[in-house]
Formats: structure tokens, C-alpha cells, sequence
């Protein structure tokens, strides 16, 4: 079942969505070659203990998982795509990382992603990052009262293919609220002025995934979480969550600039 939210609810999942953004952004500001992703996660679990909030991530434990997930935030590194879990590997020089976290606050949950190059980046890896924050851009400009599911899609998917990139199958955004996931599903390709019609108060994550190596398939890691490109290539995440509202798409997740 699909609910829409009243006006005080989606004040409540910005309440979330400002600590995610500003996790987000300390965890960006530390990532750094030399630093693990296990110190960048004890860095999120640390700033949100102190915010009454409590991260969706750890111990959730969906029925395609063979355990509960063991972290605050999800660090994918280079080729793995998303759910990556935190190791203690040191970042390099050079690495791509995306980072993706989720928290509940008073009852309301906000869902947001990053990607950024560690140290010295490649220009392929910013191309890369960039196409994907535009996708994500293209994707909430298209999420209007009475657009169709179908639209959002479309304008993720055409940035994304002009690029020459892949669009992680089977993958995409979805809605969020009470739960870090309801309904409905929120494709990164699809048709335009197909699916389900946008109303006011639909609250949605919207996440493109691209793919450096133009194909859209990826191979699971043994943890049961990870999933990396099949072709060793390397991927970028970005998200937000927003709201359908009559004054157009309203951000909840605020702290990182839409380009």
C-alpha cells in the first residue's frame, strides 16, 4: 500500500533527513586515504547516538540477506556498487567511495547517498560521479504532482545512457517513511507517462546507480550483501529523499547541492 504523508509527517522525515545529510557530510569530509571505512562508520554511529536518532541500516535483515546488517552506513568501494559493509582496509589513493546511510528518528525514516574519489581523482571517475548526480538532479526535477513514475525513470535513465554507462539491474529507488522501505518501487529506466501517478505527500528515495562499464550486470560478494560490477568496472550511488508536493519536489534530505 502506497500512503501519502500530511504536511507535519514530512516535517518529520526532514527532521531525519537533516541528520543524515549532516553525517553525510562529516563522513565525506573524513574519508581520506589512510582511513577505513570501519572508522568512517564508528565516525556515523558516533554523531548519531548523540542525536536521539537510531541508524536503519544495522541489524536490518531483509529476506534476500543471509544476516542482518552489521553497520551504520554502507561504504562501497571502487567496483562494488552498493551494500558494501565497512572493512578495515585502508582507503587509497585514487579510490572511488560511495556511501549510503539511512536513519529512523521519532517513528520517521530518511534514506541518502554519496560518491566521492579519495585523494587524487581520475577524470573518468569525476565524469563518472557527476552523470550520476546529474541523473539524480533529473530524476527529482521530474517528480511532480500528477507526472507518472514512468517520468522519473526516464530522465534517470536517458542522463545515464547518454553517458555511456550501465544502470544496475533489477535496482532502484524506492519509497520511504514509517519504513525505510515501502511502496512503491522507483525505477532508473523506464517510459515516460507510464506507471503510477505522483500525488502530494508520496515521500521517495530516488537513487541512480551507474555502471563505468556500460553493461548492467553485477555479481553478488559471499557476505550476501555487496554487490559489485560483473565486469570489474567501477560505480558511483547518489540519493536523496524527497516529497511529492503542489509546489514541486521538495527535498528532505538537504546538506548536498542538486546540480
Amino acid at each position: 500500500m502506497i500512503e501519502l504523508k500530511t504536511p507535519a509527517e514530512l516535517d518529520a522525515v526532514e527532521a531525519a533527513g537533516k541528520i543524515v545529510a549532516d553525517v553525510l557530510s562529516a563522513v565525506r569530509e573524513h574519508a581520506a586515504p589512510g582511513v577505513t571505512p570501519r572508522q568512517l562508520d564508528a565516525l556515523a554511529a558516533d554523531l548519531i547516538a548523540g542525536t536521539g536518532a537510531r541508524p536503519s541500516f544495522l541489524g536490518y535483515h531483509p529476506s534476500f540477506a543471509p544476516t542482518p546488517y552489521p553497520a551504520v552506513i554502507c561504504a562501497s568501494v571502487n567496483d562494488a556498487v552498493v551494500h558494501g559493509i565497512p572493512g578495515r582496509g585502508r582507503l587509497r589513493d585514487g579510490d572511488l567511495l560511495s556511501v549510503d546511510l539511512a536513519v529512523h528518528l521519532d517513528g520517521w525514516c530518511a534514506d541518502a547517498a554519496f560518491s566521492t574519489v579519495v585523494g587524487q581523482a581520475d577524470p573518468l571517475d569525476v565524469a563518472l560521479i557527476e552523470t550520476t548526480e546529474r541523473a539524480l538532479a533529473a530524476g527529482i526535477a521530474a517528480a511532480v504532482s500528477g507526472a507518472r513514475m514512468g517520468d522519473v525513470a526516464h530522465a534517470i535513465g536517458v542522463v545515464g545512457r547518454a553517458g555511456g554507462y550501465g544502470l544496475l539491474a533489477g535496482h532502484g529507488g524506492h519509497g520511504v517513511g514509517r519504513a525505510m522501505h515501502e511502496a512503491p518501487h522507483v525505477p532508473n529506466e523506464g517510459r515516460a507517462g507510464r506507471g503510477f501517478t505522483l500525488r502530494p505527500g508520496l515521500v521517495i528515495a530516488i537513487e541512480p546507480m551507474l555502471l563505468a562499464g556500460g553493461a548492467d550486470d553485477y555479481s553478488p560478494d559471499p557476505d550476501g550483501w555487496t554487490l559489485r560490477t560483473a565486469d570489474g568496472s567501477r560505480a558511483a550511488h547518489a540519493e536523496h529523499t524527497i516529497a511529492i508536493t503542489d509546489d514541486g519536489p521538495r527535498l528532505l534530505t538537504a546538506g548536498r547541492p542538486v546540480n
